[in-house]
């Protein structure tokens, strides 16, 4: 069973905590964090492009020219692909890139993120976190406390004076236990997760 630091606000350790071993240290399955990942990201796209075919830019109703006996390639209208200005064949058109995968790999993908949080020695435990008012400065304090900076601060529960101090800092993102991701875990160095969020992890994710 992994062990880690248990530090407080002011980056002093306070003690230990002991992760499970079913979600933080797991066989690191790194196919099905390159396929979560990629769904994640083909979610995120919103498919809105879009180019004219033939059909749909102006003028061309006019042959140009006789089709024969003029010397050049028979053409219909001037607005046929191979013309300047004419349709795109075969062009990208408004469409959805949203698949689904089953939640059984998605689980398996972010409990081998977590490890690998673990692994790498990227994973800071904070006995609390929590603010009287909402302020850039003291999360910014608290980071430089705990010498992190680019960092996936999760809470347990909803902290607004948290959640709105920490998002104007760059490459610091704060998320909840329910809103966790394996592409957010993989994208930001270190993870800074309180006891709380721990604890409700290993609850949800037994």
């Amino acid at each position: 069973m992994p062990k880690v630091d248990l530090l407080n606000m002011e980056g002093k350790k306070v003690g230990t905590v002991e992760l499970a071993e079913n979600i933080f240290a797991v066989e690191v399955n790194e196919h099905a964090m390159h396929e979560v990942v990629l769904n994640y990201l083909a979610n995120q796209r919103q498919g809105t492009q879009s180019t004219k075919t033939r059909s749909e830019v102006s003028g061309g109703g006019k042959k140009p020219w006789k089709q024969k006996g003029t010397g050049r390639a028979r053409q219909g209208s001037i607005r046929a692909p191979q013309w300047i200005k004419g349709g795109i064949a075969l062009g990208p058109k408004p469409r959805s890139y949203k698949y689904t995968l089953n939640k059984k790999l998605k689980r398996v993908a972010l409990k081998s993120a977590l490890t690998t949080k673990v692994l790498e020695n990227n994973i800071i435990v904070l006995d609390t976190l929590n603010f009287d008012e909402v302020k850039t400065k003291n999360m910014a304090k608290v980071l430089e406390n705990i010498k992190v900076e680019k960092a996936l601060v999760v809470l347990a529960d909803k902290n607004s004076n948290v959640q709105l101090s920490t998002r104007n800092i760059p490459n610091v993102k704060a998320s909840l236990v329910n809103t966790i991701n394996t592409y957010d875990l993989l994208k930001y160095q270190t993870l800074v997760i309180t006891k709380e969020a721990v604890e409700k992890i290993e609850e949800v994710y037994a």
